[in-house]
């Protein structure tokens, strides 16, 4: 009687263990948008949302983000989907899966997760709309699960590894949109 009950859990376990590994393939492949809602950290009033979409050229990003001081904001994917510390230290650094220097935004050698800034204006508040082509919503190198981060400072684009973007002021988790 063991002997079948632990064929039967093993049997259940391989099962399991295939089907959940098929579905998120198939589900992988069909991720074509994303977004993250933006929190204030402590402290901070910035707030928003940060869309993802696939297009012909990559992945179209477009914000909208509020609470800012007038000025640019270093604008960056970071590796963890952890916004949960006050400071969104939590989140890690720059989502960086290829080993890269940190840079701006057009450079073929950086970061994936580095987007450069965002620019409010003098109501703080900052719009953003671009193609990004290293960024994926799919496959290993995916920022489905990671976070964005606004910082309450500019990007430098030459400061490692960071962009000497000062401190975290929002932070949002990215997830799947059906």
């Amino acid at each position: 009687m063991k002997e079948i009950v632990k064929g039967v859990l093993l049997s259940g376990l391989i099962l399991g263990v295939a089907l959940t590994g098929c579905s998120r393939k198939i589900a992988e492949s069909e991720v074509t948008q994303a977004v993250a809602v933006m929190n204030p950290t402590e402290g901070s009033k910035v707030h928003g949302v940060v869309s993802f979409k696939k297009d012909a050229g990559g992945v179209r990003i477009m914000a909208s983000i509020e609470g800012l001081s007038p000025g640019p904001h270093g604008f960056h994917i970071h590796e963890f989907g952890n916004c949960t510390s006050p400071d969104a230290n939590s989140a890690g650094g720059h989502f960086n899966p290829t080993d890269m220097p940190h840079a701006g935004p057009n450079s073929k050698m950086r970061h994936v997760g580095d987007l450069g800034n965002i620019e409010a204006d003098k109501n703080g508040v900052a719009t953003l709309e671009v193609t990004d082509n290293l960024i994926r919503l799919a496959g290993p190198e995916s920022i489905i699960g990671r976070s964005v981060i606004v910082h309450a400072g500019a990007d430098d684009f030459k400061t490692q590894p960071t962009g000497g973007s000062g401190a975290r002021a929002a932070c949002g988790v990215i997830g799947i949109v059906k």
